[in-house]
């Protein structure tokens, strides 16, 4: 088997694309459309996180949390404030089962928590 790629519903193509491009970095995969007015299916990456995003009805449900293990969230933290998104002011957390988390909601209520393990177990 290989990872997973979860799909996530999304409702607003420009808004979609200037969180996980411009804000998150992450870089398109494809996109697909059955015909020029149908709704998108974007798939995005970054390193070896691959997410699909969906306009579909009936494709993901909004409210959805995805879990992304990174290897430093302080430093991407840091990153993410230097950006001035102006959606979002993300912040991280030491959590005392050993890991540091950063949670940051999409335009379209799906939560992303990015974590990276600690030696503070």
């Amino acid at each position: 088997m290989k990872a997973a790629i979860p799909v996530l519903r999304s409702f607003d193509e420009a808004v979609t694309k200037a969180f996980y491009l411009d804000f998150l970095g992450f870089e398109v995969v494809f996109e697909h459309r059955f015909s020029p007015d149908a709704p998108l299916y974007l798939g995005v990456r970054q390193g070896g996180c691959e997410i699909h995003l969906s306009e579909h009805f009936g494709d993901g449900t909004p409210g959805t949390v995805l879990r992304i293990e990174v290897e430093e969230v302080a430093a991407l933290c840091a990153s993410l404030i230097g950006k001035h998104y102006k959606h979002a002011k993300p912040d991280w957390q030491r959590q005392p089962w050993g890991w540091d988390e950063m949670c940051i909601a999409d335009p379209s209520g799906n939560k992303l928590i990015f974590a990276s393990p600690n030696d503070a177990k």
